[in-house]
């Protein structure tokens, strides 16, 4: 009896010993499915809860907008109305705003990307002394506050160019150069450099390297930076606040007087002029989302 007791713990332990896997029941998997399921529930009630705010802040705005008043009701009374995005449209050239908009944002990104992609390339690409200075340099306009730099750059622009669309367009391409570069530095450096030295070694000269070789690569790179900063230069205020004049303002600068300048405005009004700012800036968003994972074809090139 004795031999036997001693006998059946030996082997219990004999298949863990020789296979190296230890032995489950069904009940040590209990409290991981319990974590799972638990991590799972809280994920989903923290976004529940930050959509039912997003939704919820978007709606108020949106609603107040088509209403006549809104006090003590749930709803605001003479809901659908459009008096006042009339409003606004009879108070502001709608059509030079968005011009005045979507050229400043363009603009701002062509010169970015122009001026921003060889710098990008030299970042990514060569290996010199200072260069994490150099890029700590690049990123300044980005870790510091606007209006830090803003102001002494204002004054230099309206002194010699005035308060016109140059000076919009210059002043933006500051803290948006910065943001193309650190966008474009990953996109280069997934390119795999023997394909640059293959073409070389072809025969082909810089330039024909850098069209059919470099460029098709990051088209996707220089896509992805292009929107985002389309988007980013429409949200951008504080320097278009400082330099634009009546001709040459914004919708987000639109925006800020109406809510905060001389004058009583309907609340109503206000909220129009902002669905329309969200709107555009919400259409240019879903454009970018578009764009803003297409590193499948850089990284298949890279491991071909």
């Amino acid at each position: 009896g004795y031999d036997r007791m001693a006998t059946e713990p030996v082997q219990d332990v004999i298949p863990t010993v020789i296979t190296g896997i230890p032995l489950h029941t069904p009940h040590s998997d209990q409290p991981r499915r319990a974590a799972r399921l638990w991590s799972t529930l809280l994920f989903y009630v923290v976004i529940g809860f930050f959509m039912l705010n997003l939704f919820g802040l978007i709606g108020t705005v949106l609603l107040d907008s088509l209403g006549q008043q809104w006090f003590s009701t749930w709803l605001p009374q003479g809901l659908f109305t459009t008096q006042w995005y009339t409003y606004e449209l009879a108070d502001h050239d709608l059509g030079a705003l968005l011009f005045n908009t979507f050229t400043m944002a363009i603009a701002t990104t062509f010169i970015s990307l122009l001026v921003g992609f060889p710098a990008a390339y030299v970042l990514a690409r060569k290996q010199f002394r200072f260069k994490s200075i150099l890029l700590a340099l690049y990123l300044v306009p980005m870790m510091v506050p606007p209006l830090a730099y803003g102001i002494p750059l204002a004054t230099v622009l309206l002194t010699y160019l005035g308060g016109g669309l140059p000076s919009v367009i210059l002043i933006n391409v500051v803290p948006t150069l910065p943001f193309v570069i650190l966008i474009l530095m990953p996109f280069i450096e997934q390119v795999d450099v023997s394909l640059e030295a293959a073409s070389r070694m072809l025969g082909a000269k810089p330039w024909q390297t850098f069209w059919r070789i470099i460029l098709p690569l990051v088209v996707p790179g220089l896509l992805t930076a292009g929107v985002l900063t389309i988007v980013r230069a429409i949200a951008m205020f504080e320097l278009t606040f400082l330099v634009a004049d009546a001709t040459a303002t914004t919708l987000v600068v639109t925006l800020y007087g109406d809510a905060f300048g001389a004058g009583a405005r309907p609340e109503q009004a206000i909220n129009a002029m902002a669905v329309i700012y969200m709107l555009t800036t919400m259409v240019l968003l879903g454009i970018a989302l578009i764009f803003v994972k297409p590193t499948q074809f850089v990284v298949r090139l890279k491991e071909r």
